[in-house]
């Protein structure tokens, strides 16, 4: 993982939760610093155990560049739970889906023909289903996912099978932030 690639992921990272905090009108009373066992832990959560046995794992630091706890050796990259967030929100993805959050967080254009799959087994924090860059619940369509896998940067056709209400059963199958250049795939798993 390039360093520029790190550094924007953390940026991304730290605004999205400063961002759904607001939205969940919390704010996080300061709690001790994790270490990086424990942050290790809680990254590997995300994945099943044969991708996090093999996964980097990375954690965001206050300066929103981005520290190493470990190396990989399988192309996939884990990222520990964000404290700050209402719900838990580890994450694990393959090479092609940090590209693809790496241009949803700078407001890019996603790579073509970089199809990615991000992993997020502990669950993800509430979002807006609709619109990638809210930072209120207020009328944009606040979800609430349970453990799930994200197909990212497919070809439109490829999501056009799939429901994409704006008020989806986020137990089945759905699109989230249909109709944007980030638009994807939401897959519960049970």
């Amino acid at each position: 993982m390039s360093r520029s690639h790190v550094t924007l992921l953390a940026a991304g990272l730290a605004l999205a939760s400063l961002s759904l905090t607001t939205a969940a009108g919390k704010t996080a009373a300061k709690r001790p610093a994790a270490s990086d066992q424990q942050l290790i832990d809680s990254a590997l959560r995300a994945a099943p155990r044969a991708v996090a046995a093999h996964a980097a794992v990375a954690a965001a630091q206050p300066d929103g560049s981005m520290r190493t706890l470990r190396k990989g050796s399988n192309g996939f990259t884990c990222l520990p739970d964000e404290p700050d967030t209402p719900g838990p929100d580890p994450m694990c993805m393959d090479a092609s889906a940090l590209a693809w959050a790496n241009a949803w967080m700078g407001h890019k254009a996603p790579p073509a023909g970089k199809v990615g799959l991000m992993y997020m087994l502990a669950g993800g924090t509430d979002a807006s289903n609709t619109d990638p860059y809210a930072k209120t619940a207020a009328g944009n369509h606040w979800i609430k996912t349970g453990p799930h896998v994200m197909v990212v940067g497919a070809d439109p056709a490829f999501y056009a099978m799939y429901p994409k209400q704006a008020d989806p059963d986020t137990g089945a199958p759905y699109v989230m932030w249909a109709g944007t250049p980030y638009q994807h795939l939401m897959v519960p798993v049970h």
